[in-house]
């Protein structure tokens, strides 16, 4: 399954610098705009303390974690929509993400120049919002008539669906609202998908703050805060000066270290990865065997021949069963022989939804 989340913002927000901890890639981070101006890629683990127990029960030849993508998105101008700047190159890359990281300056310093001149994470976030929202009243305006006389003509039932959706976000981005902010049945959110627009993708406003402000915020956090919170969407906190510090340290105590001197449990950038993850709505289940102990990555909601299929299409075609046992059953009893011998494992159909932490095993026939 691949998975993206894109990192946008302004131009000198800090995106790179995040970019560079979250990956360890050495994306340029220079003190001028447009810094980044092809997308960097980087494939990020998902930290799981759940794959590194299962690990030490099994002692499997080989440990393979799920992963995110994470593009590092050129800085955006006022006119992105309408093509200044690098806002064409900047939209379409967006759309090509499944979530969006919105980095926000939060932080005060005469050294690093500001686009606008002064340090306002409100405006610049309504900067993005504007042109995002912009672009997608036009594909809003583009697409509606066609689907109006699709439903007309063909007495297409999806497509009438679909209108009344336009109609909801033509209504909302008109108020300058993001697609996301529109309250929709769980049916109308599945089929609004197809549409592809930019402010309905999920959201997660991260605030680039100073060393002193990593753990509890700052007045630029919390005008953040009071603006998002109508909207459907996260936010972080988090120090792009720190955690490029602690990207450099190679010990695992010395990263704990540094965090317990800073009074925090947690870096921003495993904060960040976690989030990130759950703001596209996924889940862990997990493959146990002596030949490898690998993390899947699924949709909450998914059947087990849904989950069956990251493994390989086959698998959900030729379903039989799920042999299943629960993460918390398979630690507290020490794998999966205990459990068998407890009852523990449990044989599931084509209807069960898989849970968080699952650790399968499918049976399947083609």
């Amino acid at each position: 399954m691949g998975l993206k989340c894109g990192i946008v913002g302004l131009p000198n927000v800090g995106k790179s610098t995040i970019f560079n901890a979250l990956t360890n890639a050495k994306a340029q981070a220079a003190n001028f705009p447009f810094c980044t101006i092809e997308p960097n890629l980087g494939v990020i683990t998902v930290p799981d303390k759940r794959l590194l127990a299962i690990e030490q029960i099994v002692n499997p030849e080989n440990v393979v974690p799920t992963t995110v993508e994470i593009v590092d998105i050129a800085g955006l101008v006022k006119g992105a929509s309408k093509g200044d700047g690098l806002g064409n190159q900047f939209l379409a890359n967006i759309r090509e993400t499944d979530a969006i990281l919105h980095v926000l300056r939060c932080f005060e310093d005469e050294n690093v120049i500001h686009v606008d001149g002064s340090v306002n994470p409100v405006r610049d976030k309504e900067i993005i919002d504007i042109e995002l929202q912009l672009k997608d009243l036009d594909t809003v305006e583009k697409q509606l008539p066609k689907l109006e006389k699709q439903a007309k003509t063909g007495g297409d039932v999806q497509a009438k669906i679909l209108v009344e959706i336009l109609k909801k976000f033509k209504a909302a981005l008109e108020a300058g609202k993001s697609a996301r902010s529109v309250e929709l049945s769980d049916e109308e959110r599945n089929l609004s998908a197809s549409l592809n627009l930019l402010t309905n993708k999920p959201v997660l406003y991260v605030c680039n703050v100073d060393e002193a402000s990593a753990k509890n915020g700052n007045n630029f956090v919390d005008l953040v805060k009071d603006n998002i919170k109508d909207e459907n969407a996260e936010i972080l906190i988090i120090s792009a000066a720190i955690e490029a510090e602690i990207a450099t340290l190679d010990d695992y105590e010395d990263k704990k270290a540094f965090l317990e001197d800073l009074g925090l449990d947690q870096s921003g950038v495993e904060q960040l990865i976690t989030k990130s993850y759950k703001l596209l709505d996924l889940i862990t289940y997990f493959t146990a065997g002596v030949k490898e102990v690998r993390a899947w990555t699924i949709h909450r909601g998914d059947t087990a021949p849904k989950a069956a299929s990251v493994i390989h299409t086959d698998f959900e075609k030729g379903f039989i069963r799920a042999e299943v046992i629960s993460y918390d059953d398979y630690v507290a009893y020490g794998g999966e022989a205990k459990c068998k011998e407890v009852g523990k494992l449990r044989v599931e159909g084509k209807e069960y939804i898989v849970s968080d932490g699952d650790v399968m095993h499918f049976r399947f026939n083609v």
